[in-house]
Protein backbone atom coordinates (compact mmCIF):
# COMPACT_ATOMS: atom_id res chain seq x y z
CA UNK A 1 0.00 0.00 0.00
CA UNK A 2 1.60 3.44 -0.68
CA UNK A 3 -0.93 5.11 1.88
CA UNK A 4 0.09 6.55 5.11
CA UNK A 5 -2.20 5.25 8.32
CA UNK A 6 -1.86 7.42 11.48
CA UNK A 7 -3.35 7.17 13.97
CA UNK A 8 -4.40 9.57 17.25
CA UNK A 9 -5.02 7.61 20.89
CA UNK A 10 -5.30 8.67 24.47
CA UNK A 11 -7.92 8.59 27.53
CA UNK A 12 -11.09 10.26 27.31
CA UNK A 13 -9.98 13.89 27.76
CA UNK A 14 -6.61 13.77 26.86
CA UNK A 15 -7.84 16.64 23.90
CA UNK A 16 -7.24 14.73 21.00
CA UNK A 17 -10.13 15.65 19.27
CA UNK A 18 -9.44 19.30 20.00
CA UNK A 19 -5.88 18.54 18.24
CA UNK A 20 -7.17 16.51 15.28
CA UNK A 21 -9.24 19.45 13.74
CA UNK A 22 -6.22 21.81 14.12
CA UNK A 23 -4.47 19.04 12.27
CA UNK A 24 -6.79 18.81 9.54
CA UNK A 25 -7.19 22.42 9.57
CA UNK A 26 -3.16 22.86 8.81
CA UNK A 27 -2.16 19.98 6.64
CA UNK A 28 -5.09 21.16 4.09
CA UNK A 29 -3.74 24.95 4.44
CA UNK A 30 -0.14 23.14 3.41
CA UNK A 31 -1.70 21.50 0.12
CA UNK A 32 -2.75 17.72 1.68
CA UNK A 33 -6.22 18.18 1.31
CA UNK A 34 -6.31 15.93 -1.85
CA UNK A 35 -4.74 13.61 0.59
CA UNK A 36 -6.13 13.53 3.57
CA UNK A 37 -8.74 11.20 4.66
CA UNK A 38 -9.75 11.79 7.90
CA UNK A 39 -12.45 9.34 10.19
CA UNK A 40 -12.62 7.77 13.07
CA UNK A 41 -13.52 4.80 15.45
CA UNK A 42 -15.95 3.09 16.43
CA UNK A 43 -18.18 4.52 13.30
CA UNK A 44 -16.46 6.16 10.38
CA UNK A 45 -18.85 4.72 7.78
CA UNK A 46 -22.41 3.70 8.26
CA UNK A 47 -22.95 0.35 9.47
CA UNK A 48 -19.66 1.15 11.92
CA UNK A 49 -21.56 4.54 13.21
CA UNK A 50 -24.75 1.73 14.03
CA UNK A 51 -22.56 -0.32 16.08
CA UNK A 52 -21.01 3.00 17.55
CA UNK A 53 -24.49 3.77 18.79
CA UNK A 54 -25.22 0.81 20.34
CA UNK A 55 -21.70 0.35 22.18
CA UNK A 56 -21.90 4.07 23.64
CA UNK A 57 -25.89 3.52 24.45
CA UNK A 58 -26.63 4.16 28.02
CA UNK A 59 -28.94 2.39 27.90
CA UNK A 60 -26.80 -1.30 27.37
CA UNK A 61 -25.25 -0.62 30.55
CA UNK A 62 -25.59 -4.61 31.46
CA UNK A 63 -23.35 -5.41 28.17
CA UNK A 64 -21.32 -8.21 28.82
CA UNK A 65 -17.51 -6.85 28.15
CA UNK A 66 -16.64 -9.66 25.54
CA UNK A 67 -19.80 -8.66 23.74
CA UNK A 68 -18.13 -5.21 23.74
CA UNK A 69 -15.00 -6.23 22.89
CA UNK A 70 -16.83 -8.09 19.63
CA UNK A 71 -18.45 -4.61 18.89
CA UNK A 72 -15.82 -2.81 18.50
CA UNK A 73 -13.84 -5.31 16.04
CA UNK A 74 -16.98 -5.82 14.03
CA UNK A 75 -17.29 -2.02 13.90
CA UNK A 76 -13.11 -2.09 12.84
CA UNK A 77 -13.36 -4.62 10.11
CA UNK A 78 -16.35 -2.91 8.42
CA UNK A 79 -14.87 0.58 8.58
CA UNK A 80 -11.90 -1.19 7.49
CA UNK A 81 -13.01 -2.18 4.77
CA UNK A 82 -15.60 0.49 3.67
CA UNK A 83 -13.14 3.60 4.20
CA UNK A 84 -9.32 2.62 5.28
CA UNK A 85 -8.19 -0.26 2.90
CA UNK A 86 -9.60 2.09 -0.28
CA UNK A 87 -7.98 4.98 0.87
CA UNK A 88 -4.75 3.52 1.59
CA UNK A 89 -4.74 1.84 -1.75
CA UNK A 90 -5.03 5.20 -3.25
CA UNK A 91 -2.28 6.62 -1.66
CA UNK A 92 -3.66 8.71 0.74
CA UNK A 93 -2.58 9.97 4.18
CA UNK A 94 -5.30 8.38 6.67
CA UNK A 95 -5.66 9.62 10.41
CA UNK A 96 -7.76 7.72 12.22
CA UNK A 97 -9.30 8.97 15.89
CA UNK A 98 -8.46 5.81 18.04
CA UNK A 99 -7.75 2.09 16.10
CA UNK A 100 -6.99 -1.22 17.67
CA UNK A 101 -4.35 0.05 20.74
CA UNK A 102 -7.92 1.89 22.28
CA UNK A 103 -9.39 -1.93 22.41
CA UNK A 104 -6.45 -3.11 24.14
CA UNK A 105 -5.84 -0.94 26.51
CA UNK A 106 -10.07 -0.24 27.40
CA UNK A 107 -11.19 -3.82 27.06
CA UNK A 108 -7.95 -5.78 27.30
CA UNK A 109 -6.91 -4.35 30.72
CA UNK A 110 -9.56 -1.79 31.82
CA UNK A 111 -12.26 -5.05 31.33
CA UNK A 112 -9.80 -7.01 32.48
CA UNK A 113 -10.60 -9.79 29.24
CA UNK A 114 -6.77 -10.19 28.68
CA UNK A 115 -4.65 -8.76 26.13
CA UNK A 116 -3.92 -11.48 23.86
CA UNK A 117 -7.77 -12.10 23.45
CA UNK A 118 -8.21 -8.47 22.42
CA UNK A 119 -5.03 -9.23 19.87
CA UNK A 120 -6.14 -12.26 18.23
CA UNK A 121 -10.01 -10.80 17.63
CA UNK A 122 -8.52 -7.73 16.12
CA UNK A 123 -5.93 -9.39 13.92
CA UNK A 124 -8.51 -11.69 12.59
CA UNK A 125 -10.93 -8.49 12.00
CA UNK A 126 -7.81 -6.03 10.53
CA UNK A 127 -5.49 -8.56 8.86
CA UNK A 128 -2.76 -7.36 10.81
CA UNK A 129 -2.39 -4.06 9.66
CA UNK A 130 -0.67 -1.64 12.07
CA UNK A 131 -0.74 1.85 11.49
CA UNK A 132 2.62 3.36 10.42
CA UNK A 133 2.69 5.98 13.42
CA UNK A 134 0.48 7.01 16.87
CA UNK A 135 0.80 9.65 18.51
CA UNK A 136 -0.36 9.27 22.12
CA UNK A 137 -1.74 11.96 24.15
CA UNK A 138 -0.55 11.65 27.28
CA UNK A 139 -2.59 12.84 30.30
CA UNK A 140 -3.17 11.34 33.68
CA UNK A 141 -6.49 9.98 34.76
CA UNK A 142 -7.25 12.88 37.48
CA UNK A 143 -6.73 15.66 34.59
CA UNK A 144 -8.77 13.41 32.14
CA UNK A 145 -12.16 13.63 34.92
CA UNK A 146 -11.45 16.99 35.45
CA UNK A 147 -11.84 17.65 31.44
CA UNK A 148 -14.51 14.98 31.07
CA UNK A 149 -16.56 16.84 34.12
CA UNK A 150 -16.52 20.22 31.99
CA UNK A 151 -18.02 18.73 28.59
CA UNK A 152 -21.32 20.15 27.40
CA UNK A 153 -22.24 16.64 25.96
CA UNK A 154 -24.35 14.18 27.47
CA UNK A 155 -22.27 11.32 28.87
CA UNK A 156 -22.24 8.26 27.22
CA UNK A 157 -21.89 4.87 28.58
CA UNK A 158 -18.24 4.68 29.05
CA UNK A 159 -18.10 8.25 30.32
CA UNK A 160 -19.87 6.39 33.67
CA UNK A 161 -17.18 4.41 34.65
CA UNK A 162 -15.29 4.52 37.73
CA UNK A 163 -11.76 5.68 38.51
CA UNK A 164 -10.26 2.29 38.80
CA UNK A 165 -11.54 1.61 35.16
CA UNK A 166 -9.52 4.60 34.07
CA UNK A 167 -6.65 3.97 36.10
CA UNK A 168 -6.35 0.64 34.23
CA UNK A 169 -6.63 1.60 30.63
CA UNK A 170 -4.04 4.33 31.48
CA UNK A 171 -1.61 1.79 32.33
CA UNK A 172 -2.71 -0.06 29.34
CA UNK A 173 -1.74 2.41 27.22
CA UNK A 174 1.46 3.21 28.85
CA UNK A 175 2.58 -0.86 28.59
CA UNK A 176 1.67 -0.30 24.91
CA UNK A 177 4.01 2.64 24.91
CA UNK A 178 7.00 0.76 26.38
CA UNK A 179 6.13 -2.16 23.74
CA UNK A 180 5.65 0.12 20.50
CA UNK A 181 8.46 3.12 20.70
CA UNK A 182 9.28 3.15 16.96
CA UNK A 183 5.37 3.77 16.31
CA UNK A 184 4.02 5.40 19.64
CA UNK A 185 4.94 8.87 19.47
CA UNK A 186 3.87 10.10 23.15
CA UNK A 187 2.39 14.03 23.30
CA UNK A 188 2.73 15.68 26.70
CA UNK A 189 -1.33 16.27 26.52
CA UNK A 190 -0.64 18.22 29.99
CA UNK A 191 0.44 21.67 28.42
CA UNK A 192 -1.54 24.14 26.47
CA UNK A 193 -3.62 22.92 23.36
CA UNK A 194 -1.04 25.62 21.43
CA UNK A 195 2.23 23.66 23.19
CA UNK A 196 0.31 20.38 22.73
CA UNK A 197 -0.73 21.55 19.00
CA UNK A 198 3.31 22.26 18.01
CA UNK A 199 4.58 19.31 19.82
CA UNK A 200 1.77 17.54 17.47
CA UNK A 201 2.85 18.67 14.36
CA UNK A 202 6.79 18.23 14.57
CA UNK A 203 6.23 14.82 14.98
CA UNK A 204 4.15 14.77 12.16
CA UNK A 205 5.77 16.83 9.68
CA UNK A 206 8.76 14.68 10.63
CA UNK A 207 7.15 11.49 10.05
CA UNK A 208 5.75 12.82 6.27
CA UNK A 209 8.85 14.36 5.27
CA UNK A 210 10.60 11.34 6.05
CA UNK A 211 7.83 8.82 4.88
Amino acid sequence: MDGKFITLEGIDGSGKTTILNKIIETLEKNGYADQLVVTREPGGDKISENIRNIILDNEYTEMDPRTEALLYAASRRQHLVDIILPALKAGKIVICDRFVDSSIAYQGVGRKIGIQGIKDINNFATDYLQPNMTLYFDVTPEISKQRVALRERKKDRLDQENDDFYAKVYDGYADLVKENPQRIKVIDATQSVDEVFKETMAELNEFLVRE
